[in-house]
């Protein structure tokens, strides 16, 4: 019972009925009848009336105005009425026994009361309480307010939770640009001022994420200035002139990897059915014509939906990376349920595992002091995981036993 709508559905109902309950209380106290005294007051009189005009020669006689039997009425006794009959009878100075009694079989009660003879004279008592289809009646009312109460509580629990649900909705819509879907500012005064809020965070997340890129972008393209006049000035140095220039096109691949990140956030290409299996094998033929140590253990047959220049650049990034830290990689594609499971094992020394969710930040590195001499900028695994997470996939590091690394790519496999 987590969910915050059904929570709200049972308070409400809960109330009503509690409402629903207390109003009926009181109308059964309302409904319920005089009490004791005021019924067995004019009951006493009467009695005493009787007691005196009872036959004395026979039982059942049939001049005898009232009856007289040699026991009581049948039925269970109540004790209360009979407790108040016994003290106002007893207050009058007649100096009788009164049981009062109810029958199932019947309503109302009957008094019985025991004559000096140890004969008992029968006598109605008055039934001032309320019929029987009463209670019918009041069952059926609270069915019904029960019945009426629910979808009531469903509607306005739907109305206090649909600011919550627009949050759920458009946190749950974010892309992997960061930014915000536009709601449509309609409704209530409350879903109205939400949804205006969530537009206003979106645009603020917009310019936000223009201004990290531009940020990126222009750094990139000042630095290849600069760059430009020290490597013209280095062809002129005798000294050290190879560290020079090693270390500018060290500068220079950082600068382009920066500039390729931010292009692969801003410029995506069309979605479409990508042959997944198909693109492996090319990027296999090139990586094994650049030679780099790559082979393919299986690949089944499936497409799944992404931009295909994208998806090419984030799995070669993945392949070239394996190969490279790697020493050599293998690569497999299997379909699981309906997911296609791209695998790329290496048999590198593997990433430490305190390390291994910070291999996707950009410019990563596990051992800078001893990586130097391997080319790039570390930027590939980060501009591999946006493609992926953009086109809805997701990549995972794990360590092999044994030693190496498995990267592991996961889509949703549409044929």
């Amino acid at each position: 019972m987590t969910s915050l709508r059904r929570r709200l559905i049972i308070l409400l109902v809960v109330s009503i009925l509690g409402v629903v309950g207390l109003a009926t209380f009181v109308a059964v106290k309302v409904l319920g009848g005089p009490s004791p005294e005021l019924i067995m007051g004019p009951l006493a009189h009467q009695i005493q009336y009787m007691v005196q005009l009872a036959p004395a020669h026979a039982p059942n006689s049939s001049d005898a105005p009232v009856i007289v039997q040699d026991r009581p009425a049948d039925g269970f006794e109540d004790r209360k009425h009979t407790r108040v009959l016994n003290e106002i009878l007893h207050h009058n100075g007649l100096d009788v026994s009164a049981v009062v009694s109810r029958n199932a079989d019947r309503p109302g009660m009957v008094a019985s009361v025991e004559l000096p003879d140890h004969r008992w004279m029968i006598v109605d008592v008055p039934d001032f309480g309320p019929p029987r289809d009463v209670w019918y009646g009041l069952a059926g009312w609270m069915v019904l307010i029960v019945l009426g109460a629910t979808p009531v509580s469903i509607y306005f629990t739907g109305v206090l939770v649909r600011p919550l649900e627009m949050l759920e909705a458009a946190v749950s819509k974010i892309g992997s640009d960061g930014v915000l879907a536009t709601v449509p500012e309609e409704g209530t005064a409350e879903v109205r001022a939400t949804a205006h809020a969530l537009n206003q965070l979106s645009a603020r997340l917009e310019a936000a994420m223009e201004s990290r890129m531009r940020l990126v972008a222009a750094a990139g393209h000042d630095l290849r200035t600069p760059m430009t006049r020290m490597r013209l000035r280095a062809e002129f140095l005798d000294e050290d002139r190879e560290k020079w220039l090693s270390d500018l096109d060290e500068l220079d691949r950082i600068a382009d990897s920066a500039i390729r990140l931010v292009r692969e956030e801003v410029n995506q290409d069309a979605v479409e059915p990508v042959e997944l299996d198909g693109l492996v094998r090319d990027i296999e033929t090139e990586m094994t014509a650049l030679g780099h140590a790559v082979t393919i253990d299986h690949l089944d047959h499936m497409s799944v939906k992404a931009g295909a220049l994208g998806l090419r650049r984030a799995l070669r990034n993945l392949i070239v990376n394996a190969a490279t830290h790697g020493k050599s990689c293998t690569v497999s594609l299997s379909r699981q349920g309906g997911r296609a499971v791209l695998t790329i094992a290496d048999r590198g020394p593997g990433i430490p595992p305190d390390l291994l969710n910070k291999a996707f930040e950009p410019f990563f590195r596990v051992d800078p002091a001893r990586t130097q001499f391997i080319p790039g900028a570390g930027l590939g695994l980060a501009i591999a995981k946006e493609i992926i997470e953009r086109y809805g996939g997701t990549i995972r590091l794990e360590n092999r036993q044994g030693g190496g690394l498995v990267q592991m790519v996961v889509f949703a496999a549409v044929s």
